[in-house]
């Protein structure tokens, strides 16, 4: 009864058996351990049995470093090391075995604030050899508490730099190389001389632009907002050989010297590429409410001060008595970059906007209300958006709605079409497309209706791909939608045919042109391709002879000689093919235009 209170001498403050269990705890998808239970841990044969539960869900990682009080005793109760008896806890860094390997392993699978008792084997104790107060070959038992832990991250993965979290921050994500963020920070030599400190109030940069040192920006896009961590910075991350004297009057840094930083992210404002392409930057000055952004077609409301580079204000809607702007995205209401940033914005967000010529005014000079726009100006917006509403959802609708709202995105594709904005018209084709989708839809007129309704889409979404040259995409309308669904469609075989003599597979569109001219033997736009199609096949069965014939001459006179040469082929021109093939297909495109009827 005495060795076992000896070995029991934290779990005396353990809950009782019978309370809730550890939350979280999984072990090999196991159920999680409840309080009084006992199980193998793995394959080592570790075995645990927790005595108080720990709070939250994380546990330490290896290279963290936790603090924790513990008794280990012998299988017979008698103790050979006690924190409790020293009066302090002990902190160490998990994977370097310095109480044994088996302790360390132990320690990986607590929450903190938990109490556990371990059961190990010798192979994870102190093995043939013992140690003082444990014979060889012993089962050992560890009592322990995990009273905290400091994170520790290698940051690149080879030692360069580590990272102790001293303090952790906000769980709202961390930084990205676009981003700008506001750090404070000491930055000293190992023994202890000071070599650089920013104000006291933070110091502001873009990361992609680094500051002091390569390490900083690198170690900042692991933190998050408000966390304090010290970092350790080996002289490949700090500035290697070679003295470093900085501006600031502070001590030089010697060659080869490791650098300790004490660092806090203060904040960080987002940067987005909106474009990706860096010609539309957002950087966002306050989040905006809930998940739903103003993306396509929904209407907005928005104020804004516009400038340019300079800080010339060139117009101001929602300040100073004007009244807020109102739009619908994606319908060029507005200019492209402005019309797209907002597009990614939620209620309630400000931003800075940065819009180079490409998405603004191009080369053109505007005047406005302000001030005059020159050429090839970038633009600077600084937005807020105050309300949008979005489009009603298919789903939202009654069917009737979503039929009347497909023939209307359709009629509006057309328009596009015609006036030559083909990626525009793409996306109302495909919109139309989402509103007549089967689900819901009932009865046979109602369904007969969508059929005709999708299949005019999936054409006219095809003829816009052909405008954009994204054959491979007018291809698959053609064939995965309409031609599933109507095998002879001519409008479908005579479009997948011009997608395949745009790609040269002169067969296919060989194929497709007899099937069209089964369908209607009338057809003036397919017997017009096909008049193309054979005068491109003469073309190529001509190189091909040409080809053949000068491979073999040349065969016949290597032979002749003695020689062994491998034939020169000819290259094939593939700018005249492309050439006569536009001039004919351009002839009877717009012959087969974009289907009106509903």
């Amino acid at each position: 009864m005495v060795e076992e209170n000896k070995r029991r001498k934290i779990s005396d403050m353990a809950e009782d058996p019978d309370s809730d269990e550890e939350p979280g705890e999984v072990i090999e998808s196991a159920p999680p351990l409840r309080v009084g239970e006992e199980r193998v841990f793995n394959s080592t044969g570790l075995k645990k049995k927790l005595l108080r539960r720990g709070v939250g869900f994380e546990t330490p990682e290896c290279g963290d470093e936790p603090t924790v009080h513990y008794v280990g005793t012998l299988l017979d109760g008698t103790t050979f090391i006690s924190t409790r008896d020293k009066g302090e806890p002990f902190t160490f860094k998990i994977g370097q075995d310095q109480v044994c390997s088996g302790f360390d392993q132990a320690v990986l699978t607590m929450k903190k604030g938990e109490i556990a008792l371990f059961t190990l084997p010798p192979q994870l104790g102190f093995g043939a050899a013992g140690t003082d107060g444990v014979p060889p070959n012993s089962f050992i038992y560890f009592e322990v508490e995990l009273i905290s832990w400091i994170t520790v991250v290698d940051v690149c993965k080879d030692g360069g730099i580590l990272k102790r979290v001293v303090k952790k921050g906000e769980q709202t994500g961390q930084p990205g190389d676009l981003d700008e963020v506001k750090v404070r920070y000491v930055v000293t030599l190992l023994d202890g001389v000071t070599v650089a400190e920013s104000p006291n109030e933070g110091v502001e940069f873009y990361l992609k632009d680094g500051h002091f040192c390569m390490a900083l920006p690198k170690a900042i896009k692991t933190m998050t907002r408000e966390e304090k961590a010290d970092l350790i910075v080996q002289p490949q991350y700090a500035f290697g050989g070679g003295v470093t004297t900085l501006p600031n009057g502070c001590s030089p840094i010697p060659p080869d010297s490791a650098l300790r930083v004490a660092l806090e992210l203060l904040s960080f404002k987002p940067v987005v590429d909106v474009t990706n392409d860096l010609k539309v930057v957002k950087k966002i000055l306050k989040e905006g409410e809930g998940a739903l952004t103003a993306n396509e077609g929904a209407s907005v409301i928005i104020r804004y001060r516009a400038m340019l580079e300079n800080g010339t204000v060139f117009e101001k809607k929602g300040y100073d008595g004007e009244t807020s702007l109102s739009f619908i995205t994606d319908e060029e209401q507005v200019i492209a970059g402005l019309d797209r940033a907002v597009a990614t914005m939620k209620k309630g967000e400000k931003a800075t906007l940065t819009i180079g010529h490409e998405y603004g005014y191009g080369s053109k000079e505007v005047m406005c209300d302000l001030a005059v726009i020159p050429p090839f100006s970038t633009l600077v917006y600084e937005v807020e958006v105050i309300d949008f509403e979005k489009e009603k959802a298919p789903w939202e609708m009654a069917n009737h709605e979503r039929i009347e709202e497909a023939g209307k995105k359709k009629e509006e594709g057309n328009v596009l079409f015609k006036n030559g904005k083909y990626q525009r018209a793409a996306k109302k084709y495909d919109k139309a497309v989402d509103y007549v989708s089967e689900e819901g839809l009932l009865g046979d007129d109602v369904q007969k209706l969508v059929k005709s309704l999708r299949v005019s889409c999936w054409l006219n979404g095809a003829a816009c791909s052909l405008k954009l040259n994204d054959y491979q995409e007018a291809i698959k309308l053609c064939s995965k939608q309409v031609l599933d669904v109507e095998f002879y469609n001519v409008k479908a075989l005579y479009r997948r045919a011009q997608a395949y003599m745009k790609t040269y597979d002169l067969q296919l569109a060989e194929l497709d042109i007899k099937k069209a001219l089964e369908a209607d033997p009338q057809s003036r736009e397919v017997k017009s391709i096909q008049t193309t199609l054979k005068q491109l096949q003469a073309e190529s069965n001509k190189r091909d002879l040409k080809l053949y014939t000068n491979m073999f001459a040349r065969m016949a006179k290597d032979c002749s000689l003695g020689t062994t040469k491998r034939p020169k082929l000819e290259k094939v021109d593939k700018d005249q093919r492309d050439g006569i093939m536009e001039m004919e297909l351009e002839k009877v495109d717009s012959e087969m235009a974009v289907d009106s009827s509903s």
